[in-house]
């Protein structure tokens, strides 16, 4: 079951592509957070969303927001993906215990063994604040996202 909006979103700790710790609650009191469930680098859905969220990255990454990319793959996948693609935002590694934080969020298809395309707003206090999941074949509208950090 998906977390819902107005909970306060589960902490967590990941390994980001550079193999350094990011903890969720490290940005309590200073940056809103959007979090951002993806199946698999190196896919052409996900490699779509990852660029497009690049090529807005000032949006989505300045002082009072952060963006946050969690997938089930290895942190080293990760770092080759994000070199390829020039992504420059924290790409975090939720490979071990495989889907913990995927599963704490809702978002982790058993079936498939990875993170469906969820994506979560949380405001400076933790709580989420505006929430879509969309399924492995559906693409997430960015300017969504947009709209969500405006009403905070």
């Amino acid at each position: 079951m998906t977390i819902e909006v107005g909970s306060q979103a589960p902490d967590f700790q990941l390994k980001d592509n550079h193999g350094r710790t990011v903890r969720l609650s490290e940005f309590h009191g200073e940056k809103n957070v959007v979090l951002v469930f993806y199946p698999f680098a190196f896919t052409g859905v996900c490699t779509g969303e990852l660029c497009a969220l690049r090529d807005e990255l000032p949006r989505f990454e300045n002082e009072g927001t952060q963006l946050l990319a969690v997938s089930n793959d290895s942190i080293h996948t990760l770092r080759v993906f994000a070199e390829q693609e020039g992504l420059e935002y924290p790409l975090l590694s939720d490979f071990w215990p495989h889907g913990e934080t995927s599963r704490a969020y809702g978002v982790f298809d058993e079936d498939k063994g990875c993170a469906v395309r969820g994506t979560f707003v949380i405001d400076k206090a933790g709580v989420v604040r505006w929430s879509v999941v969309n399924g492995l074949p559906d693409a997430r509208d960015l300017n969504d996202y947009v709209k969500a950090l405006e009403a905070l």
